[in-house]
């Protein structure tokens, strides 16, 4: 009869202590994100680090446990992991802000960062499974299934953490609120712990009976001193959802958008006609060209970011259809709320990944702009990139239509627009690069292509621009052969479903930020 219970309390243990490192693993990106960004390297170096810990962890767990087999260790181990877990939200903030990295390869800058926040969390919460299998089989002679049903559960609770904290923790509680949670969780658990196994004397007045509760103690003041201390170093944020840390910072004249570390939008809630950024004045440009003979203008925006250009249009394009696909539901929110974006809007929103909605679009109107304002931090989502991509915009565009992307690359030396632009060439007739002004824009900025199956009289599209008396009227469109003589030499990769190394080649921006 003594069995069954010592199993499973051991199994339960085990469930909780992957169940949390899980959940640390799944927060990590979300809290790094506004700091570095999420990019393939955020979370190859998260996995890696994270697996380190875990491996290094169960090694050292079974050195302790063949030493110290004792359920006060087991209980030290959580209090360790508790204050290690909490540790992480002030170290996410020093270590990504410090300047000691500075200079290394991008990929061991990433590893490192992560490593000192994250590492020693992982091990120690790692070191349990050894020490809880020790302690039952102590009382139980079946080695093969005490060891398998505990590495089942302990297994069990890494998927459920991961499905839990992907799927809902964050979206209910945000991640600075999980990972207090894990925090107290953990506390709870050495508590558990502690009272699992019957321990000799627990209650007498011993030196080590008081070392373990003045070491609860302590971790609890600790927990308790550094949660009243958030306000000095923890970042604030207007709303964080499964997708991004959203913040809108006030200013006198407007407010500005943040999504992680990129600011998307400036806005001024009032003033729809306000458009800071030259690339949504090149958008605008397109289209007070093409509205010329087409009023009705249909438009579809993939990225919603702070709603700038579709209340432009909505406004001073009455006549226009404008829909937006934006994955955040969040990010719509906050627009709505914070931005100025009414209620009773004629903007269509569509809560959806933009391939899967242009994947599963049965309408048989076909769009004559596509806005491609979509960002991943520096980079667009790569399944938006790829000649496949371009193909499905291609489809749903009218004949005379054109698809404007705007991305961010070195205008000299960088590799990521060239490849773009080299594969929006295979699948549309005509692609152009507008720029801001007629010289050409060097350095780190950003840049407007168009894709067109119609070829561009670009005399009198400029002769437009230049004569017209919107403000926020802008672009100059550079041909195709002063667009392929800028381009030669760059090496360009045709970005397919295949092969599409965004990450790679927006890298030395993101090394450069």
């Amino acid at each position: 009869m003594h069995r069954v219970p010592t199993l499973w309390k051991a199994n339960i243990i085990a469930f909780i202590s992957s169940f949390c490192v899980m959940v640390i693993e799944l927060i990590a990106a979300r809290l790094l994100a506004p700091f570095i960004g999420v990019s393939l390297y955020t979370w190859t170096s998260i996995i890696g680090v994270i697996l380190t810990g875990i491996a290094l962890g169960n090694y050292l767990g079974g050195k302790v446990a063949d030493r110290y087999p004792s359920p006060l260790v087991l209980a030290l181990v959580f209090l360790a992991g508790s204050i290690l877990t909490i540790a992480i939200l002030p170290l996410t903030k020093i270590i990504t802000f410090a300047v000691w990295f500075d200079g290394l390869p991008l990929m061991l800058n990433f590893v490192l960062k992560i490593a000192f926040i994250f590492f020693l969390p992982a091990i120690v919460l790692s070191m349990v499974s050894p020490l809880v299998i020790k302690l039952t089989l102590a009382h139980l002679g079946q080695t093969g299934g005490v060891v398998g049903t505990i590495y089942a559960f302990s297994t069990a609770g890494a998927i459920l953490g991961t499905f839990m904290t992907g799927f809902y923790l964050i979206l209910w509680f945000g991640t600075r609120t999980v990972v207090w949670l894990v925090g107290c969780v953990l506390i709870l658990t050495a508590i558990l712990a502690w009272f699992s196994w019957k321990v000799p004397g627990r209650w007498k007045l011993s030196p080590l009976n008081l070392a373990v509760w003045l070491a609860t103690l302590g971790t609890v003041l600790a927990f308790l001193l550094v949660f009243q201390t958030r306000a000095a170093w923890q970042e604030s944020f207007t709303k964080e959802s499964n997708y991004y840390a959203i913040k809108v910072i006030n200013q006198p004249d407007y407010k500005i958008l943040v999504l992680d570390r990129l600011v998307h939008s400036y806005v001024k809630p009032d003033d729809p006609g306000y458009l800071k950024y030259d690339y949504l004045r090149i958008f605008a440009g397109v289209a007070a060209y093409m509205g010329q003979e087409n009023p009705e203008l249909r438009l579809l925006h993939l990225g919603g970011g702070g709603y700038s250009f579709p209340r432009y249009m909505e406004t001073f394009y009455p006549a226009s259809t404008n829909e937006v696909v934006e994955i955040d539901p969040a990010v719509t929110e906050v627009a709505h709320r914070e931005l100025g974006l009414p209620a009773d809007t004629r903007i269509k929103t569509y809560a959806r990944d933009a391939r899967l909605f242009l994947m599963q679009r049965r309408a048989a109107e076909k769009y004559d702009i596509v806005i491609g304002d979509v960002f991943n931090d520096f980079s667009t989502p790569y399944h938006l990139t790829t000649l496949e991509f371009a193909r499905l915009v291609k489809v749903n565009m009218t004949p005379e239509g054109i698809y404007l992307i705007n991305i961010i690359d070195d205008g000299d030396n960088g590799r990521y627009m060239p490849s773009f632009v080299y594969t929006l060439q295979q699948a549309f007739r005509h692609v152009y690069l507008f720029t801001d002004y007629e010289g050409w824009t060097g350095g780190l900025s950003t840049f407007v292509i168009g894709a067109t199956d119609q070829r561009l009289d670009l005399a009198d599209y400029r002769r437009f621009i230049r004569e017209s008396p919107d403000k926020n009227v802008l672009g100059y469109p550079r041909d195709e052969a002063e667009l392929a003589q800028r381009l030669d030499g760059r090496d360009p990769i045709l970005l397919t479903d295949d092969y599409v190394p965004t990450d790679i080649l927006i890298a030395p921006l993101i090394q450069r930020r």
